[in-house]
């Protein structure tokens, strides 16, 4: 049996793939199983990095596979400890909590932020988020997440968040004695590629501030220099209490981390939280990797790439917007999107979608001579 026949037998079938097997590949250029070549603008999801097969990733991997695969947080582990501190020294958070998922990134900030409010009031342990808004795809992080769309099939849903349109007055109506804190993403990845204005990010950091409500800020697609800095929110300003992130993180295996400021550093103690892979020392070692090599110059190279792309995307008849920041950008295009992503994917281009509009998420490392092919593909495909 082939790889898709294996799949459909034996796989569940939670996923819409598309119509490919991807078996290896260089930096931003892949193959699939039969040899067909193909520009990578999705990079598994904002999780590739520095691409496929990178040289100084997989030496770090292959480095700490020779030493030990896993220890558990039963004991300490010095990549877990080095990660932990590079990540504090670069955003001025406090504390790291790691794990191995967005999704469980984000329940860490969300138990932190209700133990944070239940220890100062016994009510205080309301949660708002936004409309388009997601953030994973457990029970709760699904009930965090402010889109009708989820919420079905798997009731009863987690009580204890109130979703909000991204309006500075709808926010004010929202806040009350009950809420203990807001979690937002500055750019709403699954939502749409949606950037939050910064008038209302201004009114999020106000409002939480003078109510003493934690600000929670979900990282997990942005972060990691997804979109021209380190994380998303340093763009804007702001001084977040807790982070999750994840995807790029580890650069193509599986991390989470939740970054806790000062205010919540010690909200969580012994026994109140934990996850058997957390800063598993061959992910950390990844993490570092990738971590290290995100410094100011290569973060200008992503906001650089990003403009070129956005210019050139809106040369192309047929496009009708594109939002996003850095190499995180949603192009609204007049044809349906999922019809041309699979067209793309015909004509040798892995891109994706988020609802109605095409997404696009390379390694940071893109070329620009593969960026140039890749938007050659995709302008003939939606000017065909």
């Amino acid at each position: 049996m082939t790889t898709k026949e294996l799949d459909k037998k034996y796989v569940v079938g939670t996923y819409a793939r598309f119509d490919a097997a991807i078996e290896r590949g260089t930096g931003s250029t892949l193959y699939d199983e039969d040899g067909k070549r193909y520009i990578d603008f999705g990079s598994g999801i904002a999780v590739n990095t520095f691409g496929a097969a990178d040289s100084v990733w997989k030496d770090a991997v292959i480095k700490q596979l020779d030493k030990i695969q896993h220890t558990s947080n039963l004991y300490y582990n010095e990549n877990g400890a080095r990660l932990a501190e590079m990540l504090c020294e670069k955003t001025g958070m406090k504390k790291v909590f790691f794990s191995n998922s967005g999704a469980e990134a984000n329940e860490c900030a969300i138990k932190t932020a209700r133990k944070y409010g239940t220890d100062h009031s016994p009510d205080k342990n309301i949660i708002i988020t936004l409309e388009n808004s997601f953030h994973g795809r457990t029970v709760t992080t699904l009930s965090a997440t402010g889109q009708e769309v989820f919420h079905q099939f798997f009731t009863p849903f987690t009580e204890g968040f109130r979703y909000i349109p991204a309006d500075a007055d709808a926010l004010s109506e929202a806040v009350d004695d009950k809420v203990c804190a807001v979690m937002i993403e500055t750019v709403q990845g699954e939502g749409g590629v949606n950037v939050l204005s910064e008038e209302f990010l201004d009114a999020v950091e106000k409002i939480t501030t003078q109510r003493d409500i934690l600000l929670i800020v979900d990282e997990v697609q942005t972060g990691n220099g997804r979109t021209g800095s380190l994380y998303s929110y340093m763009k804007f300003g702001m001084t977040p209490d807790i982070v999750s992130t994840a995807k790029g993180l580890a650069g193509g295996l599986p991390m989470g981390a939740t970054l806790l400021g000062e205010r919540v550093e010690n909200t969580l103690g012994k026994g109140m939280h934990g996850s058997t892979f957390g800063a598993n020392p061959v992910c950390a070692a990844a993490a570092i990797s990738v971590i290290e090599r995100l410094d100011e110059e290569f973060l200008k190279e992503v906001e650089e790439k990003g403009r070129y792309i956005r210019t050139e995307l809106e040369k192309i008849q047929g496009v009708r917007s594109v939002s996003g920041m850095g190499l995180m950008l949603g192009v609204e295009i007049e044809k349906k999107a999922v019809d041309t992503a699979n067209e793309c994917l015909k004509n040798g281009l892995l891109i994706l979608t988020a609802k109605t509009k095409l997404r696009i998420v390379p390694p940071l490392n893109i070329s620009y001579d593969e960026i140039k092919q890749g938007i050659e593909i995709l302008k003939g495909v939606i000017e065909k």
